[in-house]
């Protein structure tokens, strides 16, 4: 029995960071500015903590000027929101990444809206998700699809016809992917726990990506022989066997490595593309801001 070949996420970061510092540096030569990144934390979620070091690291290697506003839990939303009104007027700044979850009782959406459009790095605002729903190749794209999608590409030469299934509908993640997918002329199915025969669906994939927040939700027998499948899933398991704990997707990987043709591993796989495209974003947001014509990234 073939074993999958392995997408590792963390080679191909590496590339697309090293394409990123590229872009920065030509245009510094010809503007003389840096873009910069804010990141605006609120609470101190542990896991969040994490995310954010990873992202100001990330950005400080690749020449991005990353500041981190650690704000207290306790804050009121009506102040948190002139927080982010105050960064959007800011020509300094030329990212703004609100790190969720926020605390409870905030509106995410209500808040993620304040961003200026233009400086909207994670693709969220309605206006940029309206408008890469509509087939803009301008738009600020949600970073993971992308990821996924460059991910994909190096398995895969001709997306032409083949069938696509999308596990899960957010926003972050589900319909954008599906999105990109059709526009690289895939026949593409999204699923969601609402659907019915979601198996049946998923076995008729060329291609799979599943994004359901579901530990080890995709079967060996759910997979198509040969079918390229990219794990999304960041799951927490308290016991993995012998009392360990750790993170887990919504594939079963070792069970579904022995039927697909190429799979991503959690983690390791579209996590480190997550920050790429982020890094990608910021240097997207910075060119258009300081007038630079339009960079291939």
């Amino acid at each position: 029995m073939t074993q999958a070949q392995i997408i590792c996420g963390k080679t191909l970061a590496a590339v697309i960071d090293e394409e990123v510092k590229e872009a920065i540096a030509s245009l510094h030569a010809s503007f003389g500015k840096t873009p910069k990144l804010t990141v605006v934390v609120v609470g101190d979620d542990p896991a969040s903590a994490i995310y954010v070091n990873n992202k100001v690291k990330r950005c400080r290697k690749v020449g991005i000027e990353s500041e981190k506003l650690a704000l207290d839990a306790n804050i009121f939303q009506a102040e948190l929101t002139q927080v982010i009104r105050d960064l959007s007027a800011d020509p300094d700044t030329h990212g703004i990444l609100l790190q969720l979850p926020l605390p409870n009782g905030m509106n995410a959406r209500e808040i993620l809206h304040e961003i200026a459009p233009e400086k909207d790095v994670d693709g969220f605002h309605p206006l940029n998700f309206g408008s890469f729903m509509a087939g803009s190749q301008d738009a600020l794209a949600p970073c993971t699809p992308q990821g996924c999608l460059r991910l994909l590409k190096t398995v895969i030469d001709d997306f032409h016809g083949k069938d696509a299934t999308v596990i899960g509908c957010s926003n972050i993640v589900g319909k954008p992917m599906a999105e990109l997918l059709l526009q690289q002329g895939c026949s593409v199915t999204s699923v969601h726990h609402l659907s019915h025969d979601i198996e049946g669906k998923v076995r008729a994939a060329d291609i799979i990506v599943a994004a359901a927040g579901s530990p080890h939700l995709v079967k060996a027998d759910w997979v198509k022989p040969g079918a390229v499948v990219i794990d999304v899933g960041i799951n927490r398991l308290r016991d993995l066997g012998d009392g360990k704990s750790g993170i887990v997707g919504d594939v079963d990987f070792e069970a579904v490595s022995k039927v697909a043709s190429a799979i991503t591993p959690v983690p390791g796989g579209v996590g480190p593309l997550t920050i790429s495209y982020l890094l990608v974003n910021t240097v997207r947001a910075f060119a258009h801001q300081i007038g630079a014509s339009k960079i291939e990234l």
